[in-house]
């Protein structure tokens, strides 16, 4: 691991530019760097809350694992500059999510307690790392109400504008999720996901070519996503 310098981070978080130069040299005497591999696990659910981490570049997925059934629930899909482990903060002394990396990342580790410190000490700190938090569980609150909503057509539309707009920012892009992953974000078989992609595919609305995946009619994907 290595140690950051907090002041002059080039991925620093919007919550954190309202820190003063102290509260940024408390955080940095604590905190530390590391680079991690696609698929190694970042946080194992129900390991202690030791550490707040921060993601400083790639994509992770945020997932609690089925019992006694080797599936997993995939919660959110998180890309950079965005904080690992919140919903545990205060809520419990042990993680309820685990935290996979989809790609190589850059994280940093940042202790518990002086992240709580920060919290008190600096309301606009706070208000944004809280603001944060809401937006994420009003996000997974409505795609979770969509999916006993919606047919298959429906749930993966959804899934694949939300790639493409919020994670990707692009029409095109190469998912990073397999396609049993992505069954486990929208609540369905493998086998669906994949006959429904082709179905997409068949019909124009995408391209596929392994994981790469073209957006040709966005307008008919957002009117199957409204009325699926």
């Amino acid at each position: 691991m290595a140690s950051p310098n907090c002041k002059k981070c080039d991925k620093i978080s919007c919550a954190a530019l309202n820190l003063s130069t102290t509260q940024l040299e408390l955080q940095n005497s604590t905190c530390n760097e590391t680079t991690i591999k696609a698929g190694q696990v970042i946080l194992s659910e129900g390991s202690l809350t030791s550490h707040i981490i921060y993601l400083r570049s790639g994509l992770v997925k945020e997932f609690q694992r089925a019992e006694h059934i080797s599936q997993e629930y995939i919660i959110n899909i998180i890309k950079d500059k965005a904080y690992l482990g919140l919903p545990s903060l205060f809520g419990d002394i042990y993680n309820h999510y685990s935290y996979t990396a989809l790609t190589d990342v850059s994280v940093c580790y940042i202790d518990r307690q002086v992240f709580k410190t920060l919290l008190m000490e600096n309301g606009q700190f706070g208000y944004k790392i809280l603001e944060t938090v809401s937006r994420d569980s009003l996000h997974t609150y409505h795609r979770f109400v969509a999916q006993h909503q919606k047919k298959i057509f429906g749930k993966l539309a959804d899934a694949l504008l939300y790639f493409s707009k919020h994670i990707y920012n692009s029409e095109s892009f190469y998912l990073h999720l397999s396609r049993n992953e992505i069954s486990y974000l929208i609540g369905t078989s493998r086998e669906s996901v994949s006959k429904q992609l082709k179905i997409f595919d068949d019909e124009g609305i995408i391209s596929m070519k392994g994981r790469i995946i073209n957006i040709l009619k966005p307008l008919e994907l957002e009117r199957i996503s409204k009325f699926g």
